[in-house]
């Protein structure tokens, strides 16, 4: 995508020496796109903190041997 932004030189100039490109819209093009990994990163961080991907604890490990559980015993008949 073609877009037209007015940026400082000194900060330009910064983010082509930090990127390692040659050329202005390359060097832009890479400092959007790690900006845009670090702020997923970060809001997954943060996920993480607050125990979203937390599992339930297991189950006890009886009731891991057998899950179904025992048929009631047939009384006097």
């Amino acid at each position: 995508m073609r877009i037209s932004v007015e940026l400082d030189d000194a900060l330009v100039a910064e983010v082509i020496a930090l990127t390692g490109e040659r050329n202005k819209s390359p060097a832009v093009a890479r400092a959007v796109r790690e900006f845009v990994v670090r702020a997923k990163a970060r809001e997954f961080g943060r996920l993480i903190r607050e125990g979203a991907f937390d599992y339930p604890e297991p189950q006890a490990a009886e009731e891991k041997l057998n899950p179904v559980p025992p048929l009631p015993a047939a009384g006097p008949g």
